[in-house]
C-alpha cells in the first residue's frame, strides 16, 4: 500500500522534458485548423509580398516570378470559382481511396491480425524476437493493425518466455511505428506522401515524373537494416532494463491458439495471393507483356503497371481477405463485403476533410508564387551547403515536427511545398526530398503523444504495470528512436554517397535517366 506521506519522486530531466513536450502538444489545435490558418496566412502573405514588389528569378526557367496579391478582386474571384476544382484534382486522392477498398476488406475481415499471429506462433523460440520486429516493420502496410495488433500480441509472447511484458510491448510499438517508412510492399503510406510530393514539384517543374514505387528499393533495403536495429536494442537495452516479470495475475495467462477455421482461412488466403503475384509476375516479365508500356517496353514509364498501381496495390489486399472472409464465415452475404469496404471508407472521413484544406492551401501557393519564391531564396541560402547537411538537416527538422504533428500527411502537406521544389531548384529528385521526409518523420513516431495510437499502447502497459506512467513508457521507447534515428540517417547518407536511386524512377538527382 502507497504511503500518502511519502515525498513525491523526484521528477528527471527526462520526465519534465516530456511533460512539457506533452503539454505544448496538447495546445496545438486539430490539423483542419492548421489549414485553414496557414491558408489564412498565405493570403495575407501574398496581399504582403506583393505590395512590397518581391520577385524572383526561377534558375529553371530563367524567368522573373513576381508575388500574386491573391486578396486582390481577381485573386478572390479564382478562390470561388475554382475551390472543388482544386480538391477534386487533388493528385493521388482517387488513389489513397481506392486502396483502402482493400486494406478495408483484408483489415476487416481478420486477415491481417491473423496472418500476423500465425507468422508469430510459426517462429522458432531463438528467431521469435526479430520476428516480431520484422513482422512489426512489415505490418505497417497494414494500417491501423500493426501498431494495435502486435504490441499486445508481443506482450503474450514475452510472457510465455518469462520476460517483461512492457518489453515486448515497446519493442513492437517502436518497430511498427520507427520503420513506418519501411517495407517489402508498396503501401497506403508510399500513396499517402505522393499525394503531396507530386503538386509540390509541379511548382517548379510540372513535367517532372513521379509515381507511388519512387522510394521503393530504399525503403526495401530499410526493412532489413531497421530489424536488425530494434533487435539490437531490444536485446541490449529494452529487455535488460525492464527485466524478468513475477506477477502471478499474469504470468499463466496463455495466448489462445488459432482455430482450426481460422488456419484454414488464412491458407487459401495465402494461395490466392500468390496467385495474385504469379498473375502480376506473368504480365509483366515478358518483353512484350501487359503491363508494360507498349511503344518501349519499359515497366516504369507511362506503363500500365505504374499507371495502374492503386488496384494492383488493391487487389494485392482484397483478393485473399475477401478469400479469407469467404472461408472463416466472416463474408456470408454480399452486404457484408460492402459493409466492411463502406467502414473502410468511413475511416478516411478525417483525411479527406484535411486534403480539401491542403489543395486550397496548395493552390494558394501555386497562384501567389510564394512557393516559388520560398524555394529560389532557400536554394540561395543554402546553394553552398554541402549535400550531406541538407540531408541531416531535414531529417533533423521533420522528426520535430513529427513529435508536434502527428499526422504523417498533415505533416508533409506543409512542408512538401517549401522541401521539394527547394531540393528540386538544388538538383535533387522529389523522389529523393521525399525520401529523407520519411525518415525524419518515422523516427520520432514511437514517442510522440500526438499519435492515435499512443494512449492504447500506454494504456496496454498499464495493464501489466499500474505505476506505468508516460515518462516511463515513452523511457522504454526512446532508445528504440535514438537508435532508428541515428542508423537510419547513416543509412541514408550512405545510400546517397553511393549515388544509388531510391526506387523505380526516382534518382536522386534530377538529370539522372530514369529508364526502366
Amino acid at each position: 500500500m502507497t504511503n500518502p506521506t511519502a515525498p513525491a519522486p523526484r521528477r528527471t530531466l527526462v520526465d519534465r522534458f516530456l511533460d512539457g513536450v506533452e503539454k505544448i502538444g496538447n495546445k496545438l489545435p486539430d490539423p483542419v485548423m492548421i489549414f485553414i490558418a496557414i491558408c489564412a496566412l498565405v493570403l495575407i502573405a501574398s496581399w504582403l509580398a506583393a505590395a512590397a514588389g518581391v520577385s524572383v528569378t526561377n534558375p529553371a526557367t530563367g524567368k522573373t516570378v513576381a508575388a500574386v496579391n491573391l486578396l486582390s478582386a481577381d485573386g478572390l474571384r479564382r478562390i470561388l470559382s475554382e475551390a472543388v476544382k482544386n480538391f477534386g484534382a487533388f493528385p493521388a486522392l482517387g488513389l489513397v481511396l481506392v486502396v483502402m477498398l482493400g486494406i478495408g476488406v483484408a483489415e476487416k475481415t481478420g486477415y491481417f491480425e491473423v496472418a500476423m499471429r500465425r507468422v508469430i506462433e510459426r517462429a522458432p523460440q531463438a528467431m521469435i524476437i526479430p520476428v516480431i520486429i520484422f513482422t512489426a516493420v512489415l505490418g505497417n502496410v497494414a494500417g491501423d493493425a500493426a501498431p494495435i495488433v502486435l504490441p499486445p500480441l508481443a506482450a503474450m509472447v514475452f510472457l510465455r518466455l518469462g520476460l517483461h511484458p512492457v518489453a515486448g510491448v515497446a519493442m513492437a510499438y517502436a518497430a511498427a511505428l520507427g520503420g513506418f517508412a519501411a517495407n517489402l510492399i508498396l503501401g497506403m503510406s508510399d500513396a499517402l506522401v505522393l499525394a503531396f510530393t507530386a503538386p509540390a514539384a509541379a511548382l517548379v517543374d510540372p513535367s517532372v515524373e513521379t509515381n507511388t514505387a519512387m522510394n521503393y528499393y530504399f525503403v526495401a533495403a530499410s526493412t532489413f537494416m531497421l530489424t536488425a536495429v530494434v533487435w539490437v536494442v531490444a536485446t541490449r537495452v529494452g529487455i535488460p532494463r525492464l527485466g524478468r516479470y513475477d506477477n502471478p495475475e499474469f504470468v499463466s495467462q496463455e495466448q489462445a491458439a488459432l482455430t482450426p477455421q481460422e488456419i484454414k482461412a488464412l491458407r487459401a488466403a495465402n494461395w490466392s495471393l500468390l496467385a495474385v503475384v504469379g498473375v502480376l509476375l506473368a504480365l509483366s516479365t515478358p518483353s512484350n507483356g501487359l503491363l508494360r508500356n507498349a511503344t518501349t517496353g519499359s515497366l516504369i514509364q507511362d506503363s500500365p503497371l505504374m499507371n495502374g498501381i492503386g488496384l494492383i496495390i488493391t487487389l494485392f489486399f482484397f483478393v485473399p481477405g475477401l478469400v479469407y472472409g469467404l472461408v472463416a464465415g466472416k463474408i456470408r452475404s454480399g452486404g457484408d463485403l460492402a459493409g466492411m469496404m463502406t467502414s473502410s471508407m468511413a475511416s478516411m472521413g478525417g483525411f479527406i476533410v484535411i486534403v480539401f484544406f491542403a489543395a486550397q492551401m496548395l493552390a494558394f501557393f501555386n497562384w501567389s508564387n510564394l512557393g516559388t519564391i520560398i524555394a529560389v531564396k532557400g536554394a540561395e541560402l543554402l546553394q553552398n551547403q554541402h549535400g550531406m547537411v541538407l540531408i541531416v538537416g531535414v531529417v533533423i527538422l521533420s522528426s520535430i515536427v513529427n513529435i508536434f504533428i502527428g499526422s504523417a500527411s498533415a505533416k508533409w502537406a506543409i512542408l512538401a511545398p517549401i522541401f521539394v521544389p527547394m531540393m528540386m531548384l538544388l538538383g535533387f529528385h522529389p523522389a529523393f526530398t521525399q525520401m529523407i521526409y520519411r525518415v525524419g518523420d518515422s523516427i520520432t513516431n514511437p514517442i510522440t503523444p500526438m499519435l492515435p495510437y499512443f494512449p492504447l499502447v500506454l494504456g496496454l502497459a498499464q495493464k501489466y504495470d499500474r505505476k506505468m506512467g508516460i515518462g516511463t513508457l515513452i523511457a522504454a521507447l526512446l532508445p528504440y528512436s535514438i537508435a532508428i534515428g541515428v542508423c537510419w540517417t547513416i543509412f541514408l547518407l550512405v545510400w546517397f554517397w553511393l549515388g544509388w536511386p531510391v526506387g523505380p524512377g526516382g534518382p536522386i538527382y534530377l538529370n539522372t535517366p530514369v529508364g526502366g
